[in-house]
């Protein structure tokens, strides 16, 4: 018996078939299909070249459904294997010495000098996270202190609390660092006073010039006393900007030169360069390794959780945290991400929406949370897609893809289904037999959401009017058969670039889909709803939608079939919406 006739093992490909598209986006590789089936049957091996022929019309006839009809299927037929999926997700490792603190908390600490985007998505998640698990504390700190070049702005304090108000994470305290310069002038006091730092006067060149040579500068070896007069003489507006800055006392021997005496605040002419929230009441202001380490212990911080380039930044802390007699926290550092594609510089956001580049902070080309938000991506999906990626060490590039499968997952799920064919272009159907009633569901797993009904109604007599996309007609040709989903099976007659001519000959989708016919998406001409398409690039697509859409609200997510998932933004005059991805 040959193979092609063997119905058992037939169904056995396809369910292989299937299953591999589901966790594939909707695409089954034929390869690991082979590799599968040759594993259960071995007694084939001898017979691949024709194993393959089977597997690969089996896969071609599965890769034309779409993912819902793929899904709709696999849990007819197979839905234990999708419950064992589900079980399956990703969970985070556990925190290190977890158990030596009374109540866990992490925290997550931005420069409100722009909004949040992708970037800062492992910080925050990664920390509000575990402390959820742990039934711990989530802060939220503002580091602000460098009024002249990371400037904050007020806009960008609210706008982060939204971004982390629509992630799903909560915040159970929020602290502001230009509120708590006195705190950092008392601990910085107590520093000099007791001989475990020095403001220095030193010409920057110079002192860079001793501590390479690990050489202490001439500031280093002055009495507390004459370091506290200094002291008292920033804070009174003695010097200029530049003129001196309070160093912490570390190893000269370090083998790191950075770590050597580092600066913990320096003077800023805040009439100059006014700070958004108090304006020029100080001109001492803190760096961050001053600010945020002692922020980390007075806020009672158990673990921080942060990329490796502040690795540095922890050897410099614990020299102060020494010095003050205090345990440094549990310090997580993981590996850097990147994300292939996405634009993700601050400084460039920031410069492009000044210069009319960008439309704004939810431009679709953006990596910014509010320009993920307006596309249609969840929260959920960025959220999985860093939980799988954890707190490994090594680096990690991502690609848009990987957010996109998560997305997917989720949106197939929850999203309606509707017809939009772009850049349309008319077919006549000639040969209609009788009227058809057309019920097309919102969802197919979800017959409970109900149905979009139309009447196609043939016109002077026999024939009928619909729109199609002009990507669909390019690819006809006379005697060529198509299926309209859902619709009927027609023969195309004549193709010009003005219009298409075909014929009605069948309504059955059994017997279409023997010859693998190609099914595409149309829109009744007369039913039709104004479309445009906001694509990442921030291209335009125009086309033509179901007139259903109009009833459609705005941040409604919803799946125009084989084209792609969508955000709609708004639907008065026509349905303009954001594309997600496929």
């Amino acid at each position: 018996m040959t193979l092609v006739d063997d119905s058992e093992l037939k169904e056995r490909i396809r369910k292989a078939a299937l299953l591999n598209a589901v966790a594939h986006d909707g695409k089954a590789q034929p390869g690991a299909i082979v590799g599968k089936i040759l594993g259960e049957k071995v007694e084939l091996r001898s017979r691949v070249k024709e194993l393959s022929n089977v597997i690969s019309k089996v896969v071609e006839e599965v890769n034309n459904l779409s993912l819902s009809e793929q899904k709709a299927i696999v849990l007819e037929k197979w839905p234990e294997t999708q419950k064992k999926k589900e079980t399956e997700e990703k969970q985070l490792s556990d925190l290190p010495n977890a158990e030596k603190y009374k109540q866990i908390v992490t925290r997550f600490s931005p420069n409100p000098d722009c909004v949040l985007h992708l970037g800062s998505a492992r910080a925050i998640i990664l920390s509000h996270e575990y402390a959820q698990i742990y039934k711990g504390k989530f802060i939220l700190r503002f580091e602000d202190t460098d009024p002249k070049v990371k400037k904050a702005s007020l806009k960008f304090y609210e706008s982060i609390r939204e971004d982390l108000k629509w992630l799903g994470c909560k915040i159970d305290e929020e602290y502001i660092q230009s509120d708590r310069l006195p705190i950092y002038y008392k601990y910085s006091n107590k520093l000099i006073a007791d001989g475990n730092a020095y403001v220095c006067e030193c010409v920057p060149e110079d002192f860079r010039n001793k501590v390479i040579a690990k050489k202490p500068c001439p500031c280093r070896t002055l009495t507390s006393t004459e370091n506290l007069e200094r002291w008292e003489r920033m804070l009174n507006g003695g010097y200029l900007e530049g003129q001196a800055v309070v160093r912490i006392k570390t190893d000269l021997e370090n083998p790191n030169p950075a770590v050597r005496d580092w600066p913990a605040l320096r003077i800023i002419d805040t009439k100059k360069y006014p700070h958004p929230r108090v304006g020029s009441k100080y001109v001492v202001w803190p760096l961050y390794n001053l600010a945020a380490g002692l922020d980390d212990h007075l806020m009672g911080m158990t673990h921080i959780i942060r990329g490796k380039e502040h690795y540095t930044n922890m050897v410099r802390q614990k020299y102060m945290y020494q010095h003050l007699g205090w345990q440094y926290p549990e310090a997580i550092h993981y590996g850097r991400l990147k994300i292939t594609g996405a634009f993700l510089s601050k400084s460039k956001i920031v410069q492009g929406i000044k210069e009319g580049i960008y439309s704004g902070y939810d431009d679709p080309r953006l990596g910014t949370f509010a320009a993920l938000r307006k596309r249609g991506i969840t929260p959920e999906a960025i959220k999985k897609m860093i939980i799988e990626v954890g707190t490994k060490s090594n680096d990690v590039t991502l690609s848009w893809k990987n957010l996109y499968s998560h997305n997917r997952k989720i949106l197939d799920a929850t999203s309606n289904r509707y017809f939009f064919v772009p850049t349309p272009t008319q077919i006549t159907v000639k040969s209609i037999p009788k009227t058809f009633h057309v019920k097309l569901p919102l969802h197919p797993e979800k017959p409970d959401r109900g149905y979009r009904e139309y009447e196609i109604k043939p016109i002077n007599g026999d024939t009928v009017e619909l729109w199609i996309s002009n990507k669909d007609a390019e690819t006809f040709e006379p005697e060529k058969i198509i299926r309209l989903i859902e619709l009927f099976n027609i023969k195309i007659k004549k193709v010009t670039a003005e219009n298409i001519t075909a014929e009605f000959i069948s309504e059955s989708y059994e017997e279409i889909r023997k010859i693998k016919a190609k099914l595409i998406q149309w829109v009744p001409k007369g039913a039709e709803y104004q479309c445009q398409i906001v694509l990442p690039d921030a291209s335009l697509v125009e086309g033509y939608c179901e007139n259903e859409c109009k009833k459609l609200k705005p941040n409604t997510t919803l799946q125009f079939e084989r084209y792609g998932f969508v955000n709609i933004k708004e639907a008065s005059n026509k349905l303009i919406a954001y594309y997600a991805h496929k």
